[in-house]
């Protein structure tokens, strides 16, 4: 008798089952229903204006989401269904719909007349880097990225070609490969407003002789054409609106001043640029005396080259070489005046302007002088940007920023991470279209906000996560877990003022792709009006770190009430297909 040797092999599946409705849904559904197992259009209408908070909705809004969900659901069969009304299923999925029943409004609506600095703006950092700030490539491609993200504020470093005789864009004395200015600027041109009207402001970073500032101001012309804005005069009392600048590009850096060649002033820039790499500016580093500290506002990356100048000095350029044409370009002049802190924060009656600080310098201008920094906001162009040791193109945390009415708090788009996430949630708000109006408290010129102030509870958010699906259609099967599904946990919180951050924390639910966890959270706020709702799923493993199962970022002051479907987005800010949390905000 002969031996056989046999091969089994075995198909591991995981089953994937469909979670029931919470108990919520399927009281409101009989509710609403008056007991019957179909939900009408009126009966719908009713459920709409009760719990979801839609004031005055109208028959045929409800009749139009029937519709809507019947082809989504039966699309196959649509036409052979005579019925016009919602099955428990039906109005499970409804809810459950975030293209359907989203948790913000995806329109803008608010007032777009006000001047820009009474505006949050989508603003960008070194937005022509691919990845670190040392020795990445810099391309047009990361810009076209960002401008597709709602980015309003792009910025460029412009220096001379190794020829001398025209413009590359590049992180200066580091490593980084240049790429060409017209690359940049076609492609600004191309997508400035593929997804907002908005307008779009170019902040030039100058490192030019006054012949490539003048070919410059021709290249920029040329490329733009009307699409650039070019002002009336030459500083302006009060900005103009976003409505009043709907398509158009605007130009802010410093005002030209005559190009110094001489070597002692080449060799101070150089060591103004040494310092800016480690440390981006005076106020980054502890220096022992405060005081002293703020004798020099320092020098921010914006000012790296500058000698300090305002509108008036420009008008007396004492050899006539700088380029009339660049400089009329110039719709927000940045700069800063001669002296410390305080002349630096200095509101002037007849000119706005732009002043750039690191998060360092911020950080310790909040700290000593915070009603200063909210008063000079509220009329002219605070920018903020990464500190030079974040080479990894990492970035900081934005409150601070905004919480002092900071309008461009720049950010580098390429460095993942939960401070990029929270930029994403603030500028969700507003329809996305990269400007977000700051609340009225921080534009109030008789009552300086003082973020340091004891502040009360306006308002309390309740927070119920019901379930969450979509793993299994978006992930391998084998993505959590080589053996059995997935264990899901949720962190939900705030990010806000001080005093409103915290986190918490749902249980663990094992092995469930469609996990129901039915638990409700409670938030009192003390500015809601600057507060993200921050939610983050995780699947827990024993042996190694808990996997990441998606993230998102709600401003709170645009949250709709009621039972909403919740989008999940993925590390870089990417919209999952599927992933999704069924949740019910309430405010009281």
């Amino acid at each position: 008798m002969g031996s056989y040797r046999m091969c089994v092999c075995f198909t591991r599946k995981f089953r994937i089952t469909e979670a029931e409705p919470p108990s919520d849904v399927t009281e409101y559904f009989a509710k609403y229903a008056e007991g019957g197992t179909h939900m009408t259009a009126e009966q719908l209408r009713n459920f709409l204006e009760d719990v979801q908070g839609y004031g005055g909705a109208s028959i045929s809004e409800a009749e139009r989401i029937v519709e809507q969900m019947l082809q989504k659901r039966h699309h196959h069969i649509a036409k052979l269904i005579t019925r016009r009304t919602l099955t428990l299923e039906d109005f499970h999925h409804y809810l459950f719909s975030a293209d359907l029943n989203p948790p913000i409004e995806d329109q803008v609506h608010q007032d777009m007349n006000a001047p820009l600095s009474h505006y949050y703006i989508c603003t960008g950092h070194n937005s022509y880097l691919t990845g670190n700030q040392l020795s990445s490539d810099c391309s047009h491609v990361p810009i076209i990225k960002a401008l597709k993200r709602g980015v309003r504020v792009v910025e460029l470093d412009l220096w001379p070609n190794s020829a001398k005789d025209d413009v590359n864009v590049l992180h200066g004395r580091t490593l980084t490969t240049p790429v060409e200015l017209v690359k940049c600027l076609k492609s600004i041109k191309e997508h400035a407003f593929t997804e907002s009207p908005y307008p779009v402001v170019i902040t030039l970073e100058d490192h030019l002789t006054p012949d490539l500032q003048a070919k410059v101001a021709e290249l920029l012309m040329k490329t733009f054409k009307e699409m650039l804005f070019i002002p009336d005069s030459e500083c302006f009392k009060k900005l103009p609106s976003p409505e009043d600048l709907k398509y158009r590009i605007m130009i802010s850096t410093k005002p030209p001043k005559e190009y110094l060649d001489d070597k002692s002033v080449n060799d101070k820039e150089d060591n103004l640029h040494k310092r800016k790499d480690s440390e981006e500016d005076e106020w980054g580093n502890e220096p022992a005396d405060l005081k002293e500290e703020h004798e020099d506002v320092g020098t921010s990356e914006s000012e790296a080259s500058e000698l300090n100048q305002d509108c008036e000095d420009n008008n007396n350029s004492s050899h006539g070489a700088e380029p009339a044409s660049y400089k009329r370009l110039i719709a927000i002049h940045a700069g800063k005046p001669s002296g410390g802190l305080k002349e630096a924060l200095k509101v002037e009656v007849d000119r706005v302007r732009r002043l750039s600080l690191s998060e360092q310098a911020l950080e310790k201008a909040a700290e000593c002088n915070g009603t200063d920094v909210v008063r000079f906001t509220q009329k002219n162009i605070l920018r903020v940007y990464p500190k030079g040791t974040r080479i990894n193109s990492s970035n900081y945390k934005p409150l601070i920023g905004w919480m002092h009415g900071a309008q461009m708090v720049a950010f580098n788009m390429q460095g993942y991470g939960k401070s990029l996430w929270l930029m994403h949630g603030m500028f969700r708000a507003n329809g996305e279209c990269g400007y977000v109006k700051k609340p009225d408290f921080v534009m109030n010129d008789e009552q300086i906000f003082d973020p340091k102030a004891k502040l009360t509870v306006k308002k309390t958010l309740k927070v119920k996560l019901y379930m969450g699906d979509g793993w299994h259609l978006d992930f391998k099967q084998t993505h959590f877990d080589l053996y059995s599904p997935p264990d899901f946990y949720t962190r939900v919180g705030i990010a806000g003022v001080p005093a409103d951050e915290v986190m918490k924390k749902t249980r663990t639910k094992e092995d469930d792709w469609t996990p129901v966890w039915e638990e409700e959270f409670t938030f009192p706020l003390r500015v809601p009006e600057l507060a993200l709702l921050r939610i983050e799923v995780h699947e827990h493993d024993m042996s190694e770190k808990d996997d990441f199962g998606g993230q998102t970022c709600l401003p709170i002051s645009e949250l709709k009430q009621g039972i909403r479907a919740v989008p999940l987005f993925n590390r870089k800010g990417e919209k999952y297909n599927s992933v999704r949390l069924l949740m019910r905000f309430e405010f009281t």
